[in-house]
């Protein structure tokens, strides 16, 4: 079951990329149709998975989660003037369908443009390399020898990592883990030779996996925003505008690096 804390805090985000129009002041006290539209059930429902700094790396006590969803997040609740309750799942696809269902209001992940048919985004916050993590012995040794027979690839069920190398790939086979966690076991065991997905998340794995790397070089980039339901268009402008506050006041840096978020780079300027 998707386990729910309820807590007051901070919450953040970007500007919209499906909406069209220029960036309004970000400093605007929010209305209260601002308010209802972004959190309709009166309180802001964050939106999280498990194992990644863009999101959550450390699950409970409340007061000590970590990841830039999380902290941007409260402080988008505290300027809204609602609580904030984390909602948390166990892959990135589950986050995305809680958006579609109305079981949550936010979450900042990668913006396709195959996810923004489903969602609403702002602006990218920050941008993400797209990498590959192996164990001692694995036969993926560099980033340009991995789409060879045999060589199985783990990706997270359901993530746009699945869908892209799936069709990128001639010979590698791409294998989906349900979790971050089953993603270890996976490598730990030898039913994986790699797995991809952005370097926030790689690092983080390396760090539980001894003797674990992260390949140099990268096979994409991912473009982190904020995303909210379809529907709430009547607040999508004071969001441009408190998600441009974030990212030019330095909040999302302080997010990342609380988090410990690695392999960032800059993301593209607003359109």
């Amino acid at each position: 079951m998707n386990r729910r804390i309820l807590f007051t805090g901070l919450l953040a985000a970007t500007l919209l990329a499906a909406c069209g129009t220029s960036p309004t002041t970000s400093n605007a006290p929010a209305t209260p149709e601002v308010r209802s539209a972004l959190a309709p059930t009166g309180t802001l429902r964050i939106a999280v998975y498990t194992g990644s700094p863009t999101s959550l790396v450390r699950a409970a006590p409340p007061a000590e989660m970590r990841g830039v969803s999380i902290d941007i997040g409260r402080e988008l609740a505290q300027r809204l003037g609602v609580p904030s309750e984390v909602v948390v799942f166990q892959r990135v696809a589950e986050v995305i369908d809680a958006l579609k269902t109305g079981r949550a209001d936010f979450t900042i992940t990668n913006a396709t443009a195959a996810r923004a048919a489903e969602v609403d985004f702002t602006e990218p916050l920050v941008g993400l390399e797209l990498g590959y993590l192996a164990l001692p012995g694995s036969p993926v040794t560099a980033i340009d020898a991995v789409d060879r027979p045999g060589v199985r690839i783990g990706v997270s069920q359901g993530s746009t990592s699945q869908g892209v190398l799936s069709a990128q790939f001639k010979q590698a086979s791409v294998v989906p883990a349900p979790s971050l966690q089953a993603a270890r076991e996976m490598l730990k065991n030898q039913q994986l030779d790699a797995f991809a997905t952005n370097k926030g998340v790689l690092f983080e794995m390396a760090d539980q996996l001894p003797g674990a790397r992260v390949l140099d070089g990268r096979w994409g980039l991912e473009n982190l925003a904020i995303a909210v339901p379809k529907g709430r268009g009547s607040a999508l402008p004071w969001l441009r505008g408190f998600a441009q506050s974030v990212r030019s006041g330095g909040q999302v840096q302080q997010a990342a690096q609380r988090a410990g978020l690695r392999g960032t780079v800059p993301p593209p300027p607003p359109r």
